[in-house]
């Protein structure tokens, strides 16, 4: 039988099995079972035992388990409270796109490393990987409370600067920068995430319930709600942000309308697929850096400056809650994940980061995507909250 072929089934069988006997001891650590996940992709993965390398199938998996667990997370945020929250979420957002970027940049400037390379790594730090402290909060039942709320928003308003910072490096990098479609796709994704999230459970509660009548297929909420759900992630991408923000608002425009049976077959295609999207962060550790003194360090400070910058620049954006808020706001905000991946992979495909960059911003995105739920469990305790439903005009 053809190696290739499999494989294939002994990479998802150990991927799925490794992640869960790991998530299960981290469990009964009292650690977030979310890095035990995370480095079981490690340990299977090159950087270590070299059972199981990132391939095109596996990318498919992670790609389809963020997709499904941002929509079960959206599906617990109701319209209403999500832009209650909006004035403070893009204060964060701003504050946390700015810090890291100045930071990282000077870093790598004081470090020696050319212009253009100082720019991509500064972009790597820049936005958050919302599907990792989404997890995190969902798993806990804090996904209600007031900081996870400005969390998912910020994240999502991250997700557009994001774009933008990523569009106008790589514009830099080929000497043309095109401002009018900068500002007219920046436009565009930002109206995209506006009219979703402000009237998009209004339509699913006027249109969904008359197409439910219509069809007689077994399931047809379920397969409604997947067509949204692809529909929705295909449109986001096409407007300039990421296919999971789509995921995400679409499942906040079911939040209130979804029959309980459909959110528990949503649940269990997100348990089957999500640890295939935590493995992958770990598959992608790469340990070439520690080969070398002054990349070890150099990866060290600039893990230190990602976790740092995220805390400061996302919690001086929150401060007007108290600075308990604050710090739980900043610590959601610290996981990189794919984001700062798909920059590094970018900046290296444009020759304007060096491999030995590279290596180290993989292992900045990896290991933020760890530290990230061990600092927001230090900072946030471990049983929900009361809820928080203060009215907008409080948190503004």
């Amino acid at each position: 039988m053809d190696q290739t072929t499999t494989s294939i089934p002994f990479a998802i069988v150990a991927i799925f099995v490794g992640a869960k006997l790991l998530a299960e001891l981290f469990e009964r650590l009292r650690q977030p079972p979310i890095i035990g996940e995370i480095l079981a992709g490690a340990i299977l993965g090159p950087a270590l035992l070299g059972w199981v390398t990132p391939n095109p199938t596996l990318s498919v998996l992670a790609d389809l388990g963020v997709i499904f667990l941002l929509f079960r997370v959206g599906l617990e945020v109701k319209p209403h409270e999500f832009m209650s929250v909006g004035p403070t979420a893009l204060a964060v957002a701003v504050s946390g796109v700015i810090t890291p970027f100045v930071l990282g940049w000077g870093i790598m400037r004081l470090w020696g490393e050319p212009g253009i390379g100082s720019i991509f790594v500064a972009a790597s730090l820049v936005a958050t990987s919302v599907g990792i402290t989404a997890e995190v909060l969902a798993a806990r039942g804090l996904v209600a409370q007031r900081a996870s709320r400005i969390i998912l928003g910020a994240a999502v308003i991250d997700d557009v600067l994001a774009f933008l910072v990523l569009a106008i490096v790589s514009s830099m990098a080929r000497a043309q920068v095109h401002i009018a479609e900068l500002v007219l796709t920046t436009l565009l994704a930002a109206a995209f995430t506006f009219v979703v999230a402000s009237w998009g459970s209004r339509a699913v509660k006027q249109m969904f319930p008359r197409v439910r009548r219509r069809l007689r297929t077994s399931e047809a909420e379920f397969h409604l709600a997947l067509i949204a759900l692809f529909g929705l992630a295909l449109a986001a991408s096409y407007a300039g942000v990421a296919a999971i923000v789509g995921a995400f608002l679409a499942g906040m425009a079911f939040s209130e309308s979804m029959e309980p049976r459909v959110t528990l077959l949503f649940a269990g295609v997100s348990e089957l697929l999500t640890p295939f999207f935590l493995a992958g962060i770990g598959l992608r550790l790469d340990l070439k850096v520690f080969t070398q003194l002054e990349g070890l360090l150099l990866a060290i400070v600039i893990t230190a400056i990602a976790v740092v910058s995220k805390l400061l620049g996302c919690g001086m954006g929150a401060i007007r809650l108290g600075w308990a808020d604050a710090l739980k706001i900043g610590a959601g905000m610290v996981p990189r994940g794919e984001v700062g991946m798909v920059v590094a992979q970018i900046g290296l495909g444009m020759g304007a980061i060096s491999n030995r960059i590279y290596a180290v911003v993989v292992f900045v995105a990896v290991m933020t995507t760890i530290l990230g739920p061990a600092i927001l469990g230090l900072v946030w305790p471990n049983s929900p909250e009361p809820r928080q439903d203060e009215p907008a005009a409080a948190i503004e």
